[in-house]
């Protein structure tokens, strides 16, 4: 009787270590428990630490409640200004309902990927190339909550979403490269234009102040032959007045012409005339000396008076004329 009782005792107690065995589940600190007792949600989701479920009855599926780091494939599309672009993307997200993120959707994970997917392409064919390139908060903030809409319902929220790269063709990277370049140069040129504004207004002051002042110029001029021997040179630079320069050249160039027309200045002095033909003693009777003048100009038609009535022709070929 009493090996009975024992035997008996012994054949519980393993068969509740059995069942023990078979019923107990652990539940992690990041991970719910959803049951299902003959395929119908039970209850709420089970907290974490030791919990038990019916053997052959009970199911139960663990949920992680972590934030989850999803990568977006790179997506291919043409920009609202009709560029091709290639732009890859980051989703975080977590499970805040279980029971939904279990019962709503198959595997909540593929969905979140493929409305990210799609949500990319949305946002590329929205936008134009500088917003993806500059404006990229703006489009993050759009595209999470395109993809946070949907979400709601399947028990889970939608952290953050971050662009991370934006590829572009060469051929746009060489033309922006040459935008860039060409704005950079305006700037350039705009501040330099600037600086010789402010410089020129200063030396007119400066130059204002050493007119009314000459010693001050020559002050200057000594200060930069001090600055120019400071720097120990074989070459010694020494102002030279402009003014020296320019009373040398007037007196290099000689006499300035005549500024009256040609028909009122005077005939130069020219020799005695090669003539047709003897002078004869009545030509020059009366006369005390032999008076000469010209007319006209060079050539056959010149004319010499010898004082007489009696005008003389000069010689064709004539080397005093001519």
């Amino acid at each position: 009787m009493v090996e009975t009782l024992l035997i008996t005792a012994a054949a519980i107690g393993s068969a509740a270590v059995v069942y023990v065995a078979a019923a107990a589940r652990v539940v992690k600190q990041y991970e719910r428990g959803v049951v299902f007792r003959l395929g119908r949600l039970r209850g709420t989701p089970r907290t974490p630490g030791f919990t038990m479920v019916v053997p052959g009855l009970d199911h139960i599926r663990k949920v992680n409640m972590q934030i989850v780091t999803m990568p977006v494939p790179a997506q291919e599309g043409i920009t609202r200004d009709n560029v091709t672009v290639r732009v890859d993307a980051v989703v975080y997200f977590k499970v805040v309902d279980p029971a939904n993120a279990v019962v709503q959707v198959e595997d909540y994970r593929f969905a979140v990927s493929q409305m990210a997917q799609t949500s990319l392409r949305s946002i590329i064919g929205k936008s134009d190339l500088d917003d993806l390139l500059s404006n990229r908060e703006k489009l993050n903030q759009g595209l999470e909550l395109m993809i946070d809409s949907p979400a709601v319902e399947w028990g889970v929220t939608i952290d953050r979403v971050e662009i991370k790269d934006v590829s572009l063709p060469d051929t746009m990277k060489r033309s922006m490269a040459r935008q860039a370049e060409a704005d950079r140069e305006r700037r350039a040129r705009i501040i330099n234009a600037d600086a010789e504004l402010q410089a020129s207004r200063k030396l007119a002051e400066a130059a204002k102040e050493m007119a009314d002042t000459p010693s001050a110029l020559q002050l200057r001029l000594l200060q930069t032959v001090v600055a120019v021997a400071a720097e120990k040179n074989s070459t010694l630079v020494l102002p030279f007045p402009v003014e020296l320069l320019r009373f040398l050249e007037r007196s290099q160039a000689g006499p300035s012409p005549d500024p009256r027309p040609r028909a009122l200045r005077p005939l130069p002095h020219l020799p005695p005339p090669h003539l047709s033909h003897p002078l004869r003693p009545s030509d020059t009777k009366d006369d005390s000396a032999l008076d000469l003048y010209a007319r006209g100009s060079r050539g056959a038609d010149h004319v010499i008076h010898t004082g007489g009535s009696h005008p003389v022709r000069q010689q064709e070929g004539c080397p005093p004329c001519q």
